[in-house]
C-alpha cells in the first residue's frame, strides 16, 4: 500500500464485544483522527514547527535524510507534495488497531486528493506513541478499483476484508531512528525487480532498503562518493514464489547535468528460469571520467 506522498494491548474495532473496550477503542480513534488532522494542517499551512510536534521522530529523520540525499531543501521540501493530504470529512471509521506504542486507523469513503471525482477507497494511517503522545507516522492509500466486491462489502458495513488483512493491524514495532546523513557528493538510486522474493540492499553501510515482490526504486541515503562504493544484497523466496523468477538489483547514478542519462553503476541480474544467489557483495567506482558526467562543470 502506498499513499500519494508520505500503527499497549491489541484492539480492533468491530471485533471486540466488551462495551467498555469498544468505548475506549472509539475514543482512541477520535484522538488519532485529531492527530492526523493536526498533521494535515501543518502540511497545508507549511508549519514546520507544527509538523515536528505531530510527526514521529523516526519519520522526521527519514524524510530529512531522503530530501538531503536528493539535494532538495530541508525543511522546505517537506511540504512539496503532489497533492494535499485528504481530509477525513465524510469518511467512515472502519478500523482501530493498537499494539503497544503503535496504532493503525483506517477510514473508508470518498478520499479526495484534489483531482478528479473521488471514489470509495480506504486510507490507513499509522501512528506511534513518542514522549507520551501519539504522533503521525505514515499513511497508505488502498485503491479498491480492482476489488469491487470489497468496496461493496465495506459500503454495507461488512468488515471481513479488514479483519483478514494483516496490513490493517498495528505491528507493535517502532522503527529505529536512522543516523543523520550528510549531503551527498552524487545522487544515486537503488532499483530492485524481485517478483516472488524479499530483497534487502545496503549501499555504503548507511543506506538500507527492503523490497518484497516489488519493482521499485529508492533514493540512496547519503548518495554515492568518489572512489569505491559498496553494495550488499540478500534475497530469499517468499510464500507463493517459485524460486526461479527474474531478479534485478541495480544502482544508478543520477546526473545533475542537463541531457545526461542516469548511469548504471552496479547490476546483479538473473533472467527468468535462472538461479539467483541468496547473497552478494560488490563495489562500484566513481572515477573522474564518471564524475565529469554527473556534476555541472
Amino acid at each position: 500500500m502506498n499513499l500519494r506522498s508520505a500503527f499497549f494491548p491489541v484492539v480492533v474495532i468491530g471485533l471486540v464485544s466488551n462495551a467498555g473496550a469498544q468505548d475506549a477503542t472509539a475514543e482512541l480513534g477520535r484522538g488519532l483522527a485529531g492527530v492526523y488532522s493536526s498533521w494535515r494542517t501543518s502540511i497545508v499551512s507549511k508549519d514546520f514547527g507544527g509538523w515536528q510536534r505531530v510527526t514521529a521522530p523516526h519519520r522526521q529523520a527519514e524524510i530529512r535524510n531522503r530530501l538531503i540525499s536528493e539535494k532538495r531543501p530541508f525543511p522546505g521540501a517537506v511540504f512539496d507534495l503532489p497533492a494535499p493530504p485528504p481530509k477525513l470529512d465524510g469518511l467512515k471509521l472502519i478500523n482501530v488497531s493498537q499494539n503497544g506504542a503503535t496504532a493503525k486507523v483506517a477510514w473508508f469513503g470518498k478520499i479526495d486528493f484534489g483531482g478528479g471525482t473521488p471514489t470509495d477507497n480506504v486510507m490507513v494511517v499509522s501512528f506511534v506513541n513518542a514522549g507520551g503522545s501519539w504522533r503521525y507516522d505514515k499513511a497508505d492509500f488502498v485503491n479498491l478499483t480492482g476489488l469491487p466486491d470489497v468496496r461493496k462489502e465495506l459500503a454495507e458495513g461488512n468488515l471481513a476484508y479488514v479483519s483478514q488483512t494483516p496490513d490493517f493491524k498495528a505491528t507493535g514495532k517502532i522503527p529505529a531512528t536512522p543516523p543523520e546523513a550528510n549531503s551527498p557528493k552524487y545522487i544515486a538510486k537503488v532499483y530492485v525487480f524481485c517478483p516472488g522474493r524479499e530483497v534487502e540492499v545496503q549501499v555504503n553501510q548507511l543506506s538500507r532498503h527492503h523490497f518484497t515482490n516489488a519493482q521499485e526504486a529508492e533514493i540512496v541515503i547519503g548518495g554515492a562518493k568518489d572512489g569505491a562504493n559498496t553494495v550488499t544484497y540478500t534475497a530469499k523466496q517468499i510464500e507463493g514464489g517459485k524460486g526461479n523468477e527474474a531478479l534485478a538489483v541495480r544502482v544508478y547514478l543520477m546526473p545533475e547535468v542537463e541531457g545526461q542519462q542516469p548511469i548504471k553503476a552496479y547490476e546483479y541480474r538473473v533472467d527468468e528460469g535462472g538461479t539467483a544467489k541468496s547473497f552478494g557483495t560488490s563495489t562500484f567506482t566513481v572515477d573522474p571520467a564518471v564524475a565529469g558526467k554527473l556534476l555541472p562543470r
